[in-house]
């Protein structure tokens, strides 16, 4: 007869399954961004959908948002809306970055051809070319 802790996971089965390492799990509990998890003979178990929370706040963290930003898109009674919030708040920043990475892509697809013998009359630097 299978009862209501058989079907809750240990921090090895889970971070197993989240593709994530136990000690970030530990981590995660610890600032809040997962619940304190239930204990069985000391040691803890958790619920299937700690799993989702896991992918949200993995997904969250690759599109460069804050644990804090994903901690109130997990904690907040409307997630998709603070997922609206924070996603408006973080395009600006990114595209911002994109916009550095391009100039010194740009930058340095120059520098590599560049056949000046002295940098101090390399156009370069002289602040025309680089203005990021």
């Amino acid at each position: 007869m299978a009862t209501a802790h058989d079907e809750l996971l240990t921090i090895g089965e889970l971070a197993r399954r989240a593709g994530r390492r136990a000690s970030s799990i530990r981590y995660y509990e610890r600032i809040g961004l997962l619940p304190e998890p239930i204990r069985i003979s000391g040691q803890r178990r958790y619920h299937e959908d700690c799993l989702r929370a896991l992918v949200l706040i993995d997904v969250g963290k690759r599109a460069g948002l804050s644990l804090d930003q994903i901690k109130a898109i997990l904690a907040g009674p409307d997630a998709a809306s603070a997922l609206r919030h924070a996603a408006a708040e973080r395009l600006p920043e990114l595209i911002a970055e994109i916009n550095r990475a391009t100039t010194a892509k740009q930058w340095l697809e120059l520098a590599s051809v560049c056949d000046c013998h002295d940098l101090e009359e390399c156009p370069l630097f002289d602040g025309r070319v680089w203005s990021g």
